[in-house]
């Protein structure tokens, strides 16, 4: 139905329900970014993640079962071919973004039990472009579709090159990448070890 959120996926004719919280999803996300993890660690945190009941997807559905996930990460909104320039760095950018989103959504959204991705994805396209946030944001894009900045531009890039570059920050400095990827991904290998030997 028009408006609701979803709260399941459909792989393979079955609904299997998702985790929906924001928090959930940005770990998701850090774990994407983390160099360190090859690309099967991170689709299996993915999908661990994602899959409250990822035990009783069957294994051929796994790409479905991918896929799926990450069009709900992306919000439902198809994926193009034509490759989008990085200017969001979810872990780098926690403090100038949370301010941002919590003047839209009008309250303080990390005080909040639960927030579905899609409604903090809603707060984050509403910044605006005279918010700090915003106008880094739009700074950035248009130094990676290689335009110039105008003087004035260019003279706050300068002025505030820790905020406005784009570059990863130490795992260390941030709450969000506490539980790097690396853990969450042992985590859930003894998960599955442990789910194995009780079975």
């Amino acid at each position: 139905m028009l408006g609701d959120l979803p709260r399941t996926l459909d792989v393979g004719g079955r609904q299997y329900r998702i985790r929906t919280d924001y928090r959930s999803i940005l770990r998701i996300i850090a774990a994407l970014a983390d160099d360190e993890l090859k690309d099967a660690e991170k689709a299996y945190v993915l999908l661990r993640q994602v899959y409250i009941d990822f035990d009783s997807i069957p294994a051929d559905k796994y790409v479905e079962a991918y896929e799926k996930a990450c069009g709900f990460i992306a919000c439902g909104q198809p994926d193009t071919d034509r490759k989008q320039p990085q200017v969001v760095n979810w872990i780098k950018d926690e403090q100038m973004l949370f301010p941002a989103i919590n003047k839209v959504a009008g309250r303080e959204v990390r005080a909040a039990e639960y927030l579905h991705w899609w409604t903090f994805m809603g707060f984050f396209h509403g910044i605006s472009s005279e918010d700090t946030y915003g106008y880094v944001l739009m700074l950035r894009q248009k130094k990676a579709r290689g335009k110039k900045l105008e003087k004035h531009e260019q003279e706050f890039w300068d002025n505030n090159r820790q905020l406005c570059e784009y570059k990863q920050r130490p795992a260390s400095s941030s709450k969000l990448a506490e539980a790097t990827a690396a853990d969450i991904f042992a985590q859930l290998l003894a998960e599955q070890k442990q789910a194995e030997q009780e079975g």
